[in-house]
């Protein structure tokens, strides 16, 4: 028998962080752990090349761009978080809209999606339309609220306690934290 070759990347285990510039690491810090309850773990920077072409090698960044200092964050039992707080000559302010082609947002799970939405209003956290419940379609039994932070970051709270539509059918099912392992 002869092995499969591996799909994809070599050696891919798993999504480890996703990585964020924010325009004050320190405040940032303090909404990611005060507001929505994660963790930081670790700070460290500054990092940059002010004679060579190190960080458009390596980062694709201006040559000049600096990293002042980089924050680890844990939240929950998801995957981490890397805030970057950055100068750089050409450094933009984008204010991204989820239409926008590149924009993202990070979604995060819970348990009560009703009472995530009463607490970012009793924080004073910017919250859209919902919670939304998904009644049709493949991811019914999700239930949405869109919320950012003073900087302009869109999160998602997501919940599906019951599962997905797709999951009794699908071989292949998304992570859940509500179903780790599987």
């Amino acid at each position: 028998m002869t092995a499969q070759p591996q799909k994809g990347l070599p050696g891919l285990v798993g999504h480890d962080h996703t990585g964020l510039t924010v325009p004050n690491l320190d405040e940032a810090i303090d909404f990611f752990d005060r507001v929505l309850g994660c963790t930081h773990v670790l700070t460290f920077g500054p990092i940059g090349d002010p004679e060579g072409s190190f960080m458009t090698d390596a980062l694709g960044v201006h040559p000049r761009a600096r990293i002042e200092r980089v924050a680890m964050i844990r939240c929950g039992n998801g995957s981490n978080l890397e805030l970057f707080e950055y100068t750089a000559p050409d450094q933009r302010d984008l204010k991204q809209k989820n239409s926008d082609i590149g924009a993202f947002h990070i979604a995060f799970y819970v348990r009560d999606i009703a009472a995530a939405k009463a607490y970012l209003d009793d924080m004073g956290v910017e919250t859209r339309l919902g919670p939304l419940p998904i009644e049709d379609g493949p991811i019914a039994g999700q239930s949405i609220l869109y919320f950012q932070a003073p900087w302009g970051l869109q999160f998602e709270a997501i919940s599906y306690p019951k599962g997905m539509a797709y999951e009794p059918t699908s071989a292949v099912l998304l992570w859940n934290p509500e179903k780790p392992g599987v």
